[in-house]
């Protein structure tokens, strides 16, 4: 697996990663949209139901200035193709779109999280760190996969 960082460098509205991952669209796509799964690699998810308008909300330890909700809602599905959610934690109010598509090997994800203020870049590298790491961790949920 190879995890990309293609955010440009003067960007800081949006950030892009590219996941070329060793596993079908199918299974990438059971990581992407199960509870269980998603919460293992992501953050704990709750009220989670895929379908286009569904609210869900992810949870993490409260920290100093966060307490630890991220508030989202599904904006688009395409089964095995496109999924996206917005991502609101206090003013930070962006959309997170995951694009897959087969590979020789596998399957390639384009993730984008667009919608950063400019006052936001503390935030935006935050964001940028998290996708990073949270991309190894999608790898071994995808690894203990039949």
């Amino acid at each position: 697996m190879s995890i990309t960082d293609r955010t440009d460098s003067s960007q800081s509205e949006a950030l892009a990663f590219e996941f070329d991952l060793p596993h079908a669209p199918a299974k990438v796509w059971r990581a992407l949209t199960e509870p269980a799964l998603l919460s293992e690699w992501l953050l704990p998810v709750i009220n989670h139901k895929l379908e286009a308008g569904a609210q869900f909300t992810f949870t993490a330890p409260p920290q100093p200035g966060w307490d630890g909700i991220v508030n989202c809602q599904f904006i688009a599905i395409e089964h095995e193709k496109a999924l996206s959610w917005t991502w609101v934690v206090g003013d930070i109010d962006t959309v997170v779109r995951f694009d897959l598509s087969p590979t020789e090997t596998g399957t390639r994800v384009m993730l984008v999280q667009s919608g950063f203020k400019s006052d936001q870049k503390r935030n935006f590298g935050g964001a940028r760190y998290g996708w990073n790491m949270m991309g190894g961790k999608l790898l071994q949920v995808l690894e203990a996969l039949a």
